[in-house]
């Protein structure tokens, strides 16, 4: 692979990984709400490798091709960070750091992965940022083949972002840890980040939809 570009390609990364958005608020409400964070950040590590399989394929630039699709895809996301954001406000009262909080059960930790892949996996801006983004990274005359190169870009993705959102964690865990009220404050605040986010996404897929219902002379 070229090397100034791949070394590019890791500064643009790391910049968006360590922007705070719905995988932070995940990140630190799982680690509030459980006593390991391990899952959370696996299941939206595990979101981004979707998305870079898919990329690989060739099925994003599919899915991006067809605007209806990926607007009924918009909206399926839309309604699951509403539905996550609201489950995390709902437990914001008992989240802390306390070694009373319990021992995790397998079946919880599943459950948080798999809602961590959700939140990064079901997430078209995602989609639409391995396919706008990468391929500006792949050089056709490397010796490595297009598919290859975009795979491992996805892959280093990945690996960076999952070093961000476990540094989050862990510097919230340590940051909360004493703090109980703080806890609840940071969990509440994350539940409102992702229902903001899920509106914004519902509003910007329904809005055209409701205009264009609208009678031409209104």
């Amino acid at each position: 692979m070229n090397p100034q570009l791949f070394l590019a390609f890791m500064i643009v990364a790391v910049s968006l990984a360590c922007t705070p958005g719905v995988d932070w608020a995940y990140s630190i409400s799982a680690g509030l709400r459980q006593r390991s964070f391990v899952p959370a950040v696996a299941g939206l590590c595990s979101g981004y490798v979707i998305h870079t399989v898919l990329m690989v394929a060739g099925l994003a630039a599919l899915l991006a091709g067809v605007p209806g699709l990926l607007g009924w895809l918009t909206i399926a996301g839309a309604a699951y960070l509403l539905w996550l954001g609201g489950s995390t406000i709902r437990s914001w009262r008992g989240a802390s750091f306390s070694a009373e909080a319990g021992v995790v059960q397998s079946g919880n930790q599943l459950r948080t992965f798999l809602q961590g892949m959700g939140t990064s996996g079901i997430n078209p801006k995602g989609l639409l940022f391995f396919i706008a983004l990468v391929p500006q990274f792949v050089s056709p005359e490397a010796a490595l083949p297009v598919p290859v190169q975009s795979g491992l870009l996805g892959l280093t993705f990945v690996i960076l972002a999952g070093a961000v959102y476990t540094g989050v964690a862990l510097t919230s865990r340590k940051l909360l840890a004493s703090r109980p009220g703080a806890a609840r404050i940071v969990t509440l605040t994350s539940g409102i980040i992702m229902i903001g986010l899920g509106t914004v996404l519902l509003t910007e897929q329904l809005l055209p939809l409701l205009l264009q219902l609208q009678p031409a002379g209104a």
